[in-house]
């Protein structure tokens, strides 16, 4: 079993701070020994579901004298999460749950596990049931307060479209609900903290649970992936938000790639969306307006003016372009309101869109837009640009993650919600948000419905119900879409549900493979029910071999076999992918061909722990490695400065080790450029680490 442990406040070397540590053996037995031997150690709480692990308030003086005892073998770094959002009451909900819904989740308990919730809200107070703060270890589950640090609002949006129910009305306006806040101030956290938020929920006897946060580890099998697992093995629906940094393929993060769970990516509902249109040279620059910014509302055009050109004071009617660096989204927005702007584009300084907030109220719009639009913007200095909208409705969004998952090569996110122009509860009102975060509680609001209506339901039975159902939207694939949009319409009146409708074929380089699988169709209605599948259309590179049509009887099951025969010599794409038909069902498939190239490592956690006075770090390693490398380069002049890891032979996995600090350079920040070979490609990617010597 893996031994996590997590410090809190790094930098309080004698006060008593919290910590949770996994430990190995019966955690309330070893709680009884550390209360015996240490009796100023306060028993925050016992953890012995999801992990056996114990929540302490120690000085790290104490806590050092406790590791040498045992019962914490080893020290790991921990992911941080955050939430998963960027930035009307609320019409996505009425988009997907039509007025005559004969269900409203009454009776199932919901579990939020995010930022807390805002539970004074008058959308909210009716349905506030409880919960549990994993940050500040009591039984009040707030938002972070501006006097607490960067306030946050993620949870209480979470939950207003999952069960308002009041001026807003969510998906199930009468579920109960209960906030688990592991998320602190400014929406961040720790993989222990998000474990512990679990543990609790699943002890407090939660229905479903919904985790609007991840990380970008593209992995099955990372340690909060194995968590929500054991979750949906207690009987508990989980469904999690695949992430918002699409549109590339493997940008698909943990948890969300666990195998029982429900990932959800992000669709549009109707929403009027704006972009700036320079009528000349036709040339349209998407927006995507930043959490917290004013609408973009204007009726002049707009001149633009870049950040390293303009001056100090603009006339009005200017639009000012600011490249995305070091300084704060809230800072730039600052700087352009002082220097007369009346909006701000953020142009992103690497490939695709990005999410971004602001943390203050700020009197201009704000937007993110993508390098190549900023590039352009920068060489046409000066230029008008007009602002219009378009109707968007029923579209996969960009940011969206899409998968598959590394090593198993799932198809993720499976279903997708509208995640765009997301109307919901926040502290003080309602704002409107983006992101798969707010794609998510759509789905748990739906799965609470399908719990009201089949309480004797399991999470595998609800899940399979919601793929079986599922809508594909036309022009989109399985790895960006799953089976389709949720459509509650079908999913409440059912009479079919088929287990296991994902047809991953896998990694194939051969010349010619065949190999089978293997799902079963259930009957759930009272008469006979025929099923056969449509004939797809050939295709050279790959042959189903699909069942004759058969007949179930009321309430019967069936296993049926999927034979695939597919020729790697002969595949014209990397991803061969698309859906079989088994009635009016959508069974996605996909087959990784030779071309279909997997990031070979991703993430890099890197910090000091102050128990063995060595610094830690842990990426993933999606295959086999012959050599992982580690140089660190200086962040400002790019300069190679030394090499701190070389290791052979890394098993695939989580690959993780410690450094003495006297082996590292001196405090500062430095670009970490990993490499990775495996015998015949080498593989590299870059990130950011702090060396930080006490």
């Amino acid at each position: 079993m893996r031994l996590w442990l997590v410090m809190l406040i790094l930098s309080a070397f004698q006060d008593p701070v919290s910590y949770i540590i996994e430990v190995e053996g019966n955690p309330h037995e070893i709680a009884e020994q550390i209360e015996t031997h240490h009796p100023r150690v306060e028993i925050l709480a016992i953890y012995d579901t999801i992990f056996n692990g114990i929540a302490i308030k120690a000085d790290p003086r104490t806590l050092s004298k406790i590791e040498k005892t045992g019962i914490i073998k080893q020290n790991y770094p921990v992911t941080t999460y955050t939430t998963t959002e960027t930035p009307s009451i609320n019409e996505s909900v009425p988009f997907i749950v039509p007025e005559d819904t004969p269900y409203t989740g009454k009776g199932v308990k919901v579990g939020v596990i995010d930022t807390g919730i805002d539970y004074t809200h008058p959308d909210l107070q009716k349905n506030y049931k409880g919960g549990y703060d994993l940050v500040d270890f009591d039984d009040d589950p707030m938002e972070t307060t501006p006097e607490q640090g960067i306030p946050t609002s993620h949870g209480s949006h979470v939950a207003g479209i999952i069960g308002a129910n009041g001026k807003m009305k969510g998906v199930a306006p009468d579920a109960d609900l209960y906030a688990y806040r592991a998320l602190g101030p400014g929406g961040s956290g720790t993989s222990v903290q998000v474990m512990a938020a679990i543990e609790q929920a699943v002890k407090d006897g939660m229905d479903v649970l919904n985790l609007s946060l991840g990380n970008t580890i593209n992995g099955p099998d990372w340690p909060t992936s194995v968590a929500v697992n054991r979750a949906t093995e207690q009987g508990v629906t989980v469904v999690i938000a695949g992430g918002n940094t699409g549109p590339d393929p493997w940008t698909i993060g943990s948890p969300a790639t666990a195998e029982s769970v429900i990932s959800v990516g992000a669709s549009t509902p109707p929403t009027e969306v704006p972009y700036l249109y320079e009528p000349f040279l036709r040339k349209k620059i998407e927006l995507l307006p930043l959490q917290g910014s004013p609408a973009w509302s204007f009726e002049r055009d707009l001149q633009v003016v870049h950040n390293d050109r303009a001056p100090n004071e603009l006339e009005a009617d200017h639009i000012l372009v600011a490249e995305r660096g070091e300084t704060p989204f809230t800072e730039l927005a600052q700087q352009a309101v002082k220097r007369g702007a009346s909006a701000l584009l953020i142009a992103n300084d690497e490939e695709g869109a990005f999410q971004g907030a602001l943390e203050q109220e700020i009197p201009i719009p704000v937007a993110a837009i993508s390098k190549e639009a900023g590039e352009w913007l920068k060489q046409e200095q000066g230029t008008f640009l007009r602002l219009e909208t378009e109707q968007m409705v029923d579209t996969i969004t960009d940011f969206s993650s899409r998968g598959p998952v590394t090593v198993n090569w799932s198809i993720k996110p499976e279903i997708v919600a509208p995640g765009a122009s997301i109307m919901s509860t926040v502290p003080g009102g309602y704002a409107s948000f983006n992101g798969t975060s707010m794609a998510a509680p759509h789905i748990a609001g739906v799965a609470a419905l399908l719990k009201e209506a089949h309480p004797d339901w399991t999470p595998e039975q609800i899940k399979a119900a919601l793929l079986t159902t599922a809508d594909p939207l036309p022009g989109f694939l399985p790895t960006e879409q799953g089976a389709g949009k949720v459509d509650l319409g079908d999913v409440l009146t059912t009479d079919t549900i088929i287990y296991n409708s994902f047809l991953n074929i896998g990694e194939n380089t051969s010349i010619s493979d065949r190999s089978e699988y293997k799902m079963v169709v259930e009957n759930i209605s009272k008469k006979p029910k025929t099923y056969s599948f449509h004939q797809p259309d050939q295709q050279q590179a790959i042959r189903f071999y699909l069942p004759k049509s058969f007949t179930l009887k009321p309430y019967e099951k069936k296993e049926i076999v999927i034979e695939t025969v597919v020729k790697g010599n002969i595949a014209e794409e990397a991803f061969v992918q698309g859906y079989l038909e088994l009635n009016d069902y959508k069974i996605p498939y996909l087959w990784l061909t030779e071309e279909a190239k997997a990031p070979m490592a991703m993430g890099l956690e890197f910090y000091f722990e102050l128990l063995d006075g060595q610094y830690h770090y842990q990426l993933y390693v999606v295959e086999e490695a012959s050599d992982v490398t580690i140089d660190l380069y200086d962040a400002n002049t790019y300069a190679f400065v030394q090499t701190i890891v070389e290791e052979k032979d890394v098993p695939k996995g989580v690959f993780q080790g410690v450094l003495d600090q006297n082996d590292l350079p001196e405090s500062g920040a430095y670009i970490a450029n990993i490499t990775v070979e495996n015998g015949e490609e080498t593989y590299q990617y870059q990130t950011m680490v702090m060396v930080e010597k006490p």
